[in-house]
């Protein structure tokens, strides 16, 4: 019994040295004593839908990149603006590359196919992938429309060894957009720096045109019912937007009418050494921008933040973006 008595005794004095061991882990601080949890840095997969009318909108994220400020031009005080901005926020010139996908209910329409392994260096090319996260697959889209043939915009129809990542796709581009970037005449002419986006747009379309499935229209010759060939002249020589209408909505598919969203909205003259002909994308800036805030149309900008779908407003001498309100449902704009 004496020895019974001495084991029941040290069990007691173990179990007390544990209950204070523990007491005092918690009260040094909780869970100080445990291994800490592990951050994950995968964020939501890069889609966001909206309802225009009937219609099923959904912008598919390909990646962030940074605008250079050196690919800006403008007028002393703008620029110099654009510097002290910098200065204060080094992140003001982030921008974004997205596509978007149509669902008409009978057919799967993406305007834009983002830059896939042609542009950003490893930081683009995540289209195809948001796309499949949103529940369709590449083999599924019936049509491609194309605002203009700059590979961050045309980059994810055709991967590097010439394969079409969309191979039941009709592409469709402007005449004067697909006569320019595709002719050797004007590639052989054009300054060395330029060489690149001639040589990516032409490996980009060649498995469209062997297939028949590259089609350049000319004039307002309807495509899809309910959309409306837009002419945006100066980006480059055809660039074009796209008018979709369901049920008295609209929205409009810009292309590159915006680059640098905290400056342009701000300072519309301002342009980019990317467009082809400055003088005429100011024009159509200037233009479109006061029309799109007086009729309060939804905008489909590949370059706004993501998920680039929002309305423009006058705010001074400039305009300011409303961008969709986040929901984790599908809502009707």
């Amino acid at each position: 019994m004496k020895l019974q008595g001495n084991v029941l005794k040290r069990n007691s004095m173990r179990f007390a040295a544990a209950l204070l061991a523990a007491l005092a882990s918690f009260v040094s601080g909780p869970n100080t004593a445990m291994a800490a949890s592990p951050q994950h840095h995968d964020q939501a997969p890069g889609f966001y839908r909206l309802r225009v009318g009937d219609l099923e909108v959904t912008a598919l994220y390909d990646g962030t990149g940074v605008f250079d400020p050196q690919w800006l031009n403008g007028t002393k005080a703008a620029m110099d603006g654009v510097v002290k901005g910098l200065h204060e926020d080094p992140h003001m010139l982030d921008v974004v590359d997205t596509g978007f996908l149509v669902n008409t209910g009978k057919q799967l329409i993406l305007v834009d196919a983002g830059a896939g392994t042609w542009w950003g260096g490893g930081a683009l090319g995540r289209l195809a992938g948001s796309l499949r996260s949103a529940g369709y697959a590449p083999e599924e889209v019936d049509l491609v429309l194309v605002t203009h043939l700059h590979s961050d915009h045309v980059g994810g129809l055709t991967t590097q060894d010439g394969k079409r990542v969309f191979p039941n796709a009709d592409v469709y581009v402007a005449k004067a957009e697909s006569d320019f970037w595709l002719s050797p005449e004007i590639a052989a002419k054009a300054p060395k720096d330029a060489q690149p986006f001639f040589q990516s747009a032409q490996a980009i379309a060649a498995p469209y045109i062997k297939a028949r499935k590259w089609h350049p229209f000319s004039g307002s010759e309807p495509i899809v019912d309910g959309m409306q060939l837009v002419p945006l002249p100066g980006h480059t020589p055809g660039h074009t937007g796209y008018d979709f209408s369901s049920k008295g909505q609209k929205i409009l598919f810009w292309g590159d009418i915006v680059h640098a969203q905290r400056v342009q909205l701000q300072h519309p003259e301002v342009t980019s050494t990317f467009d082809i002909n400055q003088t005429a994308a100011a024009a159509t800036r200037n233009q479109l921008l006061p029309k799109l805030a007086r009729e309060d149309v939804v905008i489909a900008g590949p370059h706004m933040s993501f998920p680039g779908l929002g309305r423009l407003h006058k705010e001074g001498r400039g305009y300011s973006w409303e961008p969709v309100t986040f929901t984790d449902h599908w809502v009707e704009q």
